[in-house]
C-alpha cells in the first residue's frame, strides 16, 4: 500500500488519504502542475495557500528559509499543529501564500510518514472536500467530485482525530499568531 501510494505520488497524480486529522487530497508539493489539479479538483480559488506534510525536522527545514526556533514547541506538542512559515523554499510557489509563507506539518500517523520518507519530498495535505463546503469527519462523507476526481484512494478506512489541525502563524520576527486554536 506505501508502494503504490509512493508510485502514485512519482507519477504527478492525486491521491486521497488519511491524515491524523482528517482524510486529505495529496500530491507531489514541488510540482506547479499538480498543485493546479489540486485547486481544480477543490474548485479552490489558486490565491489560497495549501499546506504540506513533511516527514520530520529535518525535511522541513529544507523546505523553509528559516527555521524558527519559536516552532519547536509547535512541533513536539501531541496534537497535530499546522504551522505557517514567513517564507517557503523548494516548493511549488502555486503552493505559497501570496507573501510567499507556506504552513507545513509533520504528521503524527505512521502511514503517512512512512509514505513521505519513502516519496523523500513533501506531500500536499488539504481537506478532502470542495471549497466552501464543509470538512468530511469520516470517508464516508467525502463527495463523489472527490472520490472521482482523484487517481488513487488508500485503502486505509481507520478513523483518525476528525478533526483539521491548529494552525498557528509565526511571522518574520518571531511573534506567534493562532489563527485556528
Amino acid at each position: 500500500m506505501i508502494d503504490a501510494t509512493v508510485d502514485v505520488l512519482r507519477q504527478k497524480k492525486l491521491i486521497l488519504y488519511p491524515t491524523d486529522t482528517v482524510w486529505g487530497i495529496g500530491g507531489d508539493a514541488t510540482d506547479p502542475k499538480v498543485v493546479e489539479k489540486v485547486y481544480r479538483l477543490k474548485r479552490r480559488e489558486d490565491h489560497k495557500a495549501l499546506i504540506v506534510l513533511v516527514a520530520h525536522r529535518d525535511m522541513l527545514e529544507s523546505y523553509v528559509d528559516s527555521f524558527p526556533e519559536e516552532a519547536i514547541p509547535f512541533l513536539e506538542d501531541h496534537r497535530p499543529t499546522t504551522v505557517i512559515y514567513p517564507k517557503g523554499v523548494g516548493l511549488a510557489t502555486n503552493l505559497l501564500g501570496e507573501d510567499f509563507s507556506i504552513g507545513i506539518r509533520i504528521p503524527k500517523h505512521s502511514f503517512c510518514q512512512k509514505v513521505i520518507e519513502q516519496f523523500g519530498k513533501p506531500i500536499i495535505s488539504t481537506s478532502a472536500n470542495i471549497s466552501g463546503e464543509p470538512t468530511p469527519h469520516s470517508f464516508e462523507q467525502i463527495a463523489s467530485d472527490i472520490l472521482e476526481g482523484v487517481d488513487y484512494i488508500v485503502p486505509l478506512r481507520e478513523t483518525s482525530t476528525n478533526q483539521p489541525s491548529r494552525v498557528v502563524k509565526i511571522d518574520s520576527k518571531g511573534a506567534i499568531h493562532i489563527l485556528r486554536p
